[in-house]
């Protein structure tokens, strides 16, 4: 049966279908125009994500039904234009859930002059066949209630949902977390460049220094910059301490030289002094682009401890792909480099076998210098998608990874351009 009344935290997420069943994308917003009385919102319709990631608005007046799996739409005909979000108008779920408002409802006196938070919002169909945002559910403070029950009152019972009273800072973010939880860090940023400025940013804060470090790799070198920027400036040294050395390092490299230094100081010697390496190399060059914390071992090292090291699970695939055998020290810069070991191999070969007697010498190795065209090169002739980085005195200095080289090849702003997730299903 068609609802005439829904909770937006149940529409969200909705697949939005056309008239024929065919699928459209799904529903991750839902855009009202908050008025400064107390007058129900108007919804003005759906923020729909689009299988290319592209978000998009669908007006209510294209809405038909919407039912407990899916809403659809009286027309298969969209417009494929970006959401832009107009003045006046708010994203429920990003701009008005988890705002800290005020009851005034004789029937709860228990949350008289306290803060709580809106949780939801119930949307209904008038008579006029328009949506209006009638209902709001909150939920007060732990001290309100060891299980902090979720109260259901009228938006005209609710002060603190005008457009100035939004607007202001340190606005809770509990229910976009939840969201973000089981998403990978890519699709997270991905949803972080759709937030207004503010929301953006108290996502960020909210985010531990490792979670927030993984999002602030998959975003673009502007939107990193602009975050860091934002960011207070001890935080934003942890959370650099927490990024792979090669992100950090490109990141700081598009910073003025006394920030960047500001900010390297700040950080653990032991996590700045690779990055510090890093930023001597020219970024399109093969030092600039390494990685140098690959998988490096000594040659007393058994198969069964490499496959072990490879099966780190914060190593990407390409880094897992192969190993690096070196003399003392095995921290880079390290000792003379004798050669690699492939993956495949590993898996060949006995658990007890050393690495020192199945390594790869004829592999060639990349000089630090090298520039990105030849990198390039090199990855297409040896079908690799890691290789060694050494210098003229043949310490392995670390390891250039495909995908690092990707980054580089492709357009600065790649992350943003919905075309490249053609056929992507996120």
């Amino acid at each position: 049966m068609a609802a005439t009344r829904v909770y937006i935290a149940r529409l969200t997420g909705l697949a939005v279908l056309g008239p024929d069943g065919e699928s459209i994308g799904r529903v991750r917003d839902v855009v009202v125009a908050v008025r400064y009385d107390r007058q129900e919102p108007r919804v003005h319709g759906l923020v729909v994500e689009l299988p290319t990631r592209r978000r998009i608005f669908v007006p209510m007046l294209r809405v038909t039904t919407i039912e407990p799996g899916s809403v659809t739409l009286n027309t298969g005909n969209v417009s494929l234009r970006r959401f832009a979000q107009r003045p006046g108008e708010l994203l429920a779920m990003a701009q008005i859930v988890d705002s800290a408002v005020r009851v005034d409802d004789p029937d709860l006196p228990d949350l008289a002059g306290v803060d709580v938070l809106v949780v939801d919002l119930g949307i209904a169909l008038t008579r006029t066949r328009d949506w209006r945002v009638s209902r709001v559910a909150v939920r007060g403070h732990r001290r309100l209630g060891r299980r902090r029950a979720v109260h259901v009152v009228d938006w005209a019972r609710v002060q603190g949902l005008t457009p100035y009273e939004l607007g202001r800072p340190g606005q809770d973010v509990s229910t976009l977390l939840e969201q973000f939880e089981s998403l990978r860090a890519a699709d997270v940023a991905h949803r972080l460049r759709e937030l207004p400025a503010k929301r953006r940013l108290e996502v960020a804060v909210a985010l531990d220094d490792e979670r927030l470090a993984d999002v602030v790799q998959e975003l673009s070198g502007d939107h990193q910059l602009e975050l860091l920027g934002q960011l207070e400036m001890t935080r934003a040294a942890d959370v650099l301490e927490a990024m792979d050395p090669d992100d950090a390092a490109d990141l700081l490299g598009g910073l003025p030289e006394n920030e960047a230094e500001s900010l390297l100081t700040l950080m653990d010697p032991q996590e700045s002094e690779p990055v510090r390496r890093l930023l001597e190399h020219s970024p399109d060059t093969a030092g600039g682009l390494m990685t140098p914390e690959p998988v490096v071992l000594s040659p007393s090292t058994t198969v069964a401890e490499a496959l072990a090291r490879v099966r780190d699970p914060d190593l990407t695939p390409a880094l897992a792909s192969m190993v690096f055998v070196v003399r003392p020290p095995t921290a880079t810069p390290t000792g003379r480099y004798l050669g690699c070991v492939h993956l495949q191999q590993l898996l060949r070969e006995p658990p007890a076998h050393l690495v020192s007697g199945i390594l790869d010498t004829d592999l060639a190795t990349l000089r630090p210098e090298l520039p990105l065209a030849a990198v390039t090169r090199y990855f297409a002739s040896y079908n690799l998608v890691c290789g060694p980085v050494v210098d003229e005195q043949n310490h392995l200095l670390g390891a250039v990874s495909v995908d690092d080289v990707l980054d580089h090849l492709l357009p600065p702003d790649w992350r943003e351009d919905e075309q490249l997730y053609e056929g992507v299903r996120p």
